[in-house]
């Protein structure tokens, strides 16, 4: 990385704060977008097995129906896009069998050479100690796509807000994903910010690099 395009990584990283209103006429150029729905694909998640769907939310009569579930943030209905990040619960040995076909496919390499890296997956996350807690870590798989949303987001000048303040279940039901085996976790909120956001200027609130970083 050079030097210029580390400090513009650092100035946009400082520019971005959790936007809490959003200019609602203003909405994400289409190239832009698709980069971004790229970004969450290309997440990357522990064994790869990316346990998740990314729903994009553009509708505003969906969106109005999920803001009461959302604590009535207005972000849910002035953002351009709004992205729901869900897992999909209480994986199984297919769905392992199903990310070793695509990762055969992908790298033009037979199933079979790939059956002891199968075998060590199923035997962790299907069948092993996190198999009790295999949506908890579907959980954290999903919020690695929102931090690298987040930041992606950032670095093409759009503005976003990570929203923790739903009804899960509720969204689950507007969204239709439970007969898919699916379950909201986070949301977050894209698009541009209002000239009216008090928040936009106010420094940020962060602990000395020397407290919270230890070179070891």
């Amino acid at each position: 990385m050079t030097v210029s395009s580390s400090q513009s990584l650092l100035e946009q990283l400082h520019w971005r704060y959790a936007t809490k209103q959003f200019n609602p006429d203003k909405t994400i150029d289409d190239t832009i977008w698709d980069a971004l729905e790229d970004s969450l694909v290309l997440t990357p998640s522990s064994y790869g097995l990316q346990p998740w769907l990314f729903l994009v939310i553009k509708d505003p009569d969906i969106k109005a129906q999920l803001q009461p579930l959302s604590w009535n943030q207005s972000q849910i209905t002035e953002c351009s896009h709004l992205v729901v990040f869900a897992i999909r619960k209480n994986l199984t040995a297919a769905d392992v069998d199903r990310f070793i076909e695509s990762t055969a496919t992908t790298r033009d390499v037979s199933v079979e050479s790939l059956s002891s890296y199968r075998d060590m997956i199923v035997s962790d996350v299907v069948y092993g100690p996190r198999s009790f807690q295999v949506n908890e870590w579907a959980a954290r798989q999903a919020y690695i796509a929102l931090g690298n949303f987040m930041t992606s987001a950032a670095v093409l000048g759009v503005d976003t807000c990570p929203l923790e303040g739903i009804e899960p279940a509720g969204y689950d039901k507007v969204l239709n994903l439970q007969p898919e085996g699916f379950a909201t976790v986070v949301a977050c909120a894209a698009g541009y910010r209002s000239e009216a956001d008090k928040y936009a200027e106010l420094k940020k609130v962060r602990y000395p690099k020397s407290e919270v970083l230890r070179v070891v």
